[in-house]
């Protein structure tokens, strides 16, 4: 038996934010970070918004803290909007999906991604960073109400911010896609938005800003996998990996999903019948795999991404305390759950040692 939703309204299209008037909004609160008031894009979004009063929150910094979102929800209760926008990556919208949450009240939340990556307009989770570890908030009640996808926002894109968040699609279509929550529907909306993102990234990263609205359709529709048949072990290391080493999530998540591959492979047919929809698959299941696996580390290399976390400038020299600290975190976290084999601490170990680039 399989069950879908997504309550979220989902607005597509070059021009997109325009349709925000017809939202009637009165009172808006806009939560973004730092970098947007050095734009226009907040004055565009409030001239589409058409709002009576708007108040903007621009203290949104990366892997938002529990403190961050505490400060945010006083303010919801302060000015108490009937709307709130989202304006900006996983962590302004992360950070206002907490902030909503813990008000109390019932805004309408709109999420308006600036990035290609994270999902987290269609997606019921949050990730909140505290003493140093990252908590996944998962609730039904933080999925946006409206997530609008404008190409326009999306030109002026760093290199390195295309690969990074190209590698959390990647990785969210291929975890989901395997993951035990997975079924006939998810299974559509990930094997698509990974070929949708496999096949388009190089030319994004290039500086071909015509791929960037398919891409950022994918990063949706792979929001929209995940959150339904869940995650797994790439996604639970990234989470205490970040936490600690201070990396960017989808350059983590492009340093280990090979390796996580390899540890999963008892759940190698699932990761053949992917393959197929990018032309890399074979008759012989361990060929597909591995032309899967060998393609993601292809696709790494050209978009200038570090293979170990080494290279990524990270410290690998690791205590054996270190690393079982490393192991309980990661069996403790939540997506281990989902992931297509029952994740132990030997699995753990073997990824990690696969990863730190210590030759």
């Amino acid at each position: 038996m399989e069950y879908f939703s997504c309550k979220t309204r989902i607005i597509s299209g070059t021009g997109a934010i325009w349709k925000l008037g017809e939202l009637k909004i009165r009172n808006l609160l806009i939560v973004a970070d730092p970098y947007f008031e050095k734009t226009d894009i907040p004055t565009n979004v409030i001239r589409a918004a058409g709002a009576e009063q708007t108040t903007c929150f621009y203290d949104i910094s990366p892997d938002p803290s529990v403190e961050l979102a505490a400060r945010g929800t006083a303010l919801v209760q302060q000015i108490q909007p009937d709307t709130v926008i989202a304006l900006g990556g996983g962590s302004a919208i992360d950070c206002a999906k907490a902030m909503v949450y813990f008000s109390g009240q019932k805004p309408r939340l709109v999420a308006i991604p600036t990035t290609s990556g994270s999902g987290s307009e269609v997606t019921d989770f949050a990730i909140l960073t505290h003493n140093g570890v990252k908590h996944p908030l998962v609730d039904d009640a933080i999925l946006p109400d409206v997530a609008i996808l404008d190409g326009n926002l999306l030109d002026s894109l760093p290199p390195s911010l295309i690969a990074d968040t190209g590698f959390d699609i990647l990785t969210h279509a291929v975890e989901s896609f395997v993951a035990q929550g997975a079924g006939a529907i998810t299974d559509a909306l990930a094997r698509d938005a990974f070929a949708a993102a496999f096949t388009a990234l190089p030319a994004s990263f290039r500086g071909d800003t015509r791929v960037r609205q398919r891409i950022h359709i994918a990063a949706t529709m792979a929001g929209m996998a995940f959150s339904q048949a869940g995650l797994g072990l790439c996604h639970s290391m990234s989470h205490v990996l970040g936490a600690q080493l201070h990396l960017p999530h989808g350059r983590l998540n492009a340093i280990l999903l090979p390796a996580v591959m390899d540890a999963n492979r008892a759940a190698n047919h699932r990761y053949a019948a992917l393959s197929q929809g990018v032309g890399l698959g074979s008759a012989a299941e361990l060929l597909a795999v591995r032309n899967l696996r060998n393609g993601l580390i292809k696709l790494r290399k050209e978009l200038g991404m570090p293979g170990t976390l080494q290279e990524a400038g990270a410290d690998c020299n690791l205590s054996r305390q270190q690393r079982q600290k490393i192991c309980e975190a990661v069996l403790s976290d939540p997506c281990c759950a989902s992931n297509p084999v029952p994740v132990t601490e030997r699995m753990v170990l073997e990824v990690l040692e696969a990863v730190t680039g210590r030759g």
